[in-house]
């Protein structure tokens, strides 16, 4: 009998959670998560959780990362699967795909999250290698058409406050960057036009606080700092919750 009420209880609890997991979005914003180079988008994860828990319907992008038409594409398909108006968030070199990408009349807003964000008639590669005191990110040689962070020195790179055990996985498993994506000039650039908030990071190794900063301040961002690595989607996701909600309440 006793074993009988526990199935029970536990059947009861596995209804409330999918009954929970199938609540409705009540927020009047959708999300699109755009992740960037040489990871995938299971970054976002901690984020995701927090947001969709606020009532949020967040829609999240895998991007190939092998050219930035591709990518633009991808996340193109998934806004229009948005039911609500889109506030779209990139991290790194998801900021060029959103900066592409964001020009849909559904997008009501940018949040570039350690990112980049060209200019028209502009790569990544031309902001990626601007002059910074900071120095660059530690890339190996193109091979095949492709580019990898050293995987010796990913974590302290990349990812130096996330758990040390995931920065090492993720030196592994990387996804290599195409140069089509990273040398391809864009033809549009969404932030000229929407509003946009940028979360910089201070502690960033990837992309320069110097070539963050001068990258903020041209497309007039609403700018909070943050002591963090490039990866603070993994070691701040609260924070970073917390600053596309608020960018999410200026959304029309």
């Amino acid at each position: 009998m006793k074993h009988l009420l526990i199935g029970a209880l536990m059947a009861i609890a596995a209804v409330s959670a999918s009954e929970a997991q199938a609540k409705p979005p009540t927020q009047p914003v959708s999300i699109v998560l755009v992740h960037g180079a040489f990871v995938d988008a299971s970054g976002w994860k901690a984020v995701y959780d927090i947001l969709t828990q606020d009532g949020y319907e967040v829609l999240v992008v895998q991007n190939p990362t092998i050219t930035l038409d591709g990518d633009v594409a991808a996340t193109r398909r998934i806004i229009a699967t948005a039911t609500k108006p889109v506030l779209l968030v990139g991290h790194s070199y998801g900021g060029a795909v959103i900066t592409e990408a964001g020009a849909d009349p559904k997008v009501g807003g940018l949040v570039y999250i350690a990112a980049l964000a060209p200019d028209v008639g502009e790569s990544v590669f031309e902001l990626a290698t601007r002059p910074a005191p900071e120095g660059g990110p530690p890339l190996l040689p193109p091979s095949d058409g492709f580019i990898i962070v050293d995987p010796v020195k990913f974590p302290s790179a990349f990812a130096p406050d996330a758990d040390p055990s995931l920065a090492r996985f993720m030196a592994a498993a990387q996804i290599p960057w195409g140069l089509a994506a990273v040398q391809t000039k864009l033809t549009t650039a969404a932030w000229k036009d929407k509003p946009v908030s940028w979360m910089l990071t201070t502690e960033d190794h990837m992309v320069p606080p110097s070539i963050q900063r001068f990258m903020a301040a041209r497309t007039k961002a609403n700018i909070v700092e943050i002591k963090s690595s490039h990866a603070v989607m993994l070691s701040h996701p609260r924070e970073v919750a917390a600053f596309v909600e608020k960018a999410a309440a200026g959304v029309k």
